[in-house]
């Protein structure tokens, strides 16, 4: 072979594939640590440095749906079942970020402990979280108890323009919150603010006795005075007697209307503040009322209606005597207008019966004389009391004998003779110019007539000469005499009458006698 010879040589060269991860790196301990430490953080970024993406995803999700359960803050805090599975998941991640990390090289940050730095500075996030999570749930708790304030002093304005014994249970449940807002939360800014509620509580649920209306003013003011039982006493400060002196005044004030107004309702009032507030200045007050009202009692005894004047004095007493809490606190003042209050009526019974007996009313005249008469036998209206309820005995069958109010004259001019023609002894009640009355025996020998006698032209009782007929002759004035002839015992005839208009110059027999009912005749 002539010539350049050239010989051809052909070369290959095979190059490997590329990894598609790191090789493993040797085991380091403070890589580990670090990845493990950076997933605490709960972004995944342990997981970032070793390159696993989706991971660190999976991180990012949770801690996402921690903060949706988080947020906004709350005062009961997280979930507790949420809190509990998300420290689970994070120490998960950190045990698979450490196993990981153990033998993946790093990336971006190719020095383990420097990791490890960032790691534990990142570490303070969660923590300042946890920090400003716990500011923000206290400022929720304070907000929330501030809003149960807001409501108890709704509740309390709402309350307000009610009638008390509705508005009672809205004042109970506004006092609870105040009381648990101090009790169980003393240091909260809601509970800061209790006294100064309290102070307007205080002046709604009294507020009918600043307008003056004291009887409405008792029940609330009585319901302030147990507000001590169920609150801390260092919060009512000079509440806690705010309304005694208020209640003092309305007792007396509503017990002086009624007692005025005749109203029953006084005697508990006045005794309700001399038992609880024996020393005040209102409870002195009572004794002077009761005696003014007494008075003032005694005078209506003149006036146009006494027997209503007698019935108070009569009620007035007996209230008096039932004020055994006052006795004990007033000495012996009120057992003295008790006495007056019934001697007044006592007295005034005679004046009662009169009026009565004028009115025309003469069943109640009649009774209320006769019961005055016999209780004062002695008293210089006695003898004519006894002469009007005579009158108005017979005035009830006789009306028109009620016409003049009989007085305490006797006597007259002219002899009037009663027989007694009946087998029932009789009493003899007359009036007209004299009053009287006296009593007939009965006639043994006579008989009760029968109708058919009584309707006889002829028929004349008291004309039979033969019989000693019981009689008794009485002198009487010129005018009209009325008579009554009640028969006595246990006779059941009826009183019958006769009216009798005396002349000078003659003698007048009166005859009684009885049929189916007691009759009489001139």
């Amino acid at each position: 072979m002539s010539g350049d010879q050239y010989g051809r040589y052909d070369h290959t060269i095979q190059v490997p594939p590329m990894p598609t991860a790191p090789p493993p790196a040797p085991a380091d301990g403070v890589r580990a640590v670090a990845v493990a430490v950076l997933n605490l953080s709960g972004l995944g970024l342990g997981y970032a440095l070793v390159r696993r993406w989706a991971l660190m995803a999976l991180c990012w999700i949770a801690t996402a749906a921690l903060l949706f359960a988080a947020l906004p803050a709350d005062p009961d805090g997280v979930p507790a079942v949420a809190l509990v599975l998300y420290v689970a998941f994070l120490v998960a991640v950190a045990a698979h970020g450490a196993r990981v990390g153990l033998r993946t090289p790093l990336a971006g940050l190719r020095r383990a402990p420097l990791a490890l730095a960032l790691g534990l500075l990142l570490l303070a996030a969660p923590a300042g979280g946890v920090v400003l999570y716990d500011d923000a749930r206290d400022e929720a708790t304070q907000q929330m108890l501030l809003d149960r304030l807001d409501e108890a002093d709704r509740m309390v304005e709402a309350a307000a323009g009610k009638p008390f014994g509705t508005a009672q249970a809205d004042y109970t449940k506004a006092l609870s919150v105040y009381s648990d807002l101090r009790t169980d939360h003393p240091g909260s800014r809601a509970a800061e603010r209790v006294p100064a509620r309290l102070k307007t509580f205080y002046t709604t649920v009294g507020a009918p006795f600043a307008r003056g209306d004291y009887c409405a003013a008792t029940a609330p003011l009585k319901y302030l005075r147990t507000i001590p039982e169920g609150m801390p006493e260092t919060d009512l400060g000079d509440l806690k007697t705010w309304p005694d002196d208020r209640l003092a005044t309305s007792l007396y004030a509503c017990a002086s209307a009624a007692l005025t107004a005749g109203e029953a309702t006084w005697t508990s009032q006045f005794g309700e503040l001399l038992t609880a507030f024996p020393d005040s200045e209102q409870a002195g007050k009572v004794e002077p009322a009761v005696a003014a009202a007494v008075l003032r009692t005694e005078k209506e005894l003149g006036g146009a209606e006494p027997c209503t004047a007698v019935q108070r004095l009569r009620t007035l007493g007996t209230q008096i005597d039932g004020l055994t809490a006052a006795r004990a606190a007033v000495g012996d003042a009120l057992d003295k207008d008790s006495r007056r209050a019934a001697g007044s009526a006592d007295a005034g019974a005679y004046t009662c019966g009169v009026d009565q007996y004028r009115d025309g009313d003469f069943d109640a005249a009649q009774t209320t004389l006769t019961d005055y008469a016999s209780a004062h036998k002695s008293d210089k209206n006695a003898a004519r009391a006894r002469k009007i309820a005579i009158a108005a005995e017979i005035a009830r069958t006789v009306p028109a004998a009620g016409k003049t109010l009989p007085t305490t004259r006797s006597g007259g001019s002219i002899s009037v003779t009663v027989q007694n023609d009946s087998p029932d002894e009789i009493t003899v009640l007359y009036t007209g110019p004299v009053t009287g009355s006296f009593t007939l025996k009965a006639c043994g020998s006579c008989k009760a007539y029968s109708f058919a006698d009584t309707v006889n032209p002829s028929f004349k009782p008291c004309d039979n000469s033969g019989k000693n007929y019981p009689e008794r002759t009485i002198s009487l004035p010129v005018g009209t005499t009325y008579f009554l002839h009640k028969p006595m015992g246990d006779s059941t005839a009826t009183p019958a009458s006769d009216t009798a208009k005396l002349q000078s110059g003659y003698v007048y027999t009166e005859c009684a006698y009885t049929t189916q009912r007691l009759g009489s005749g001139l």
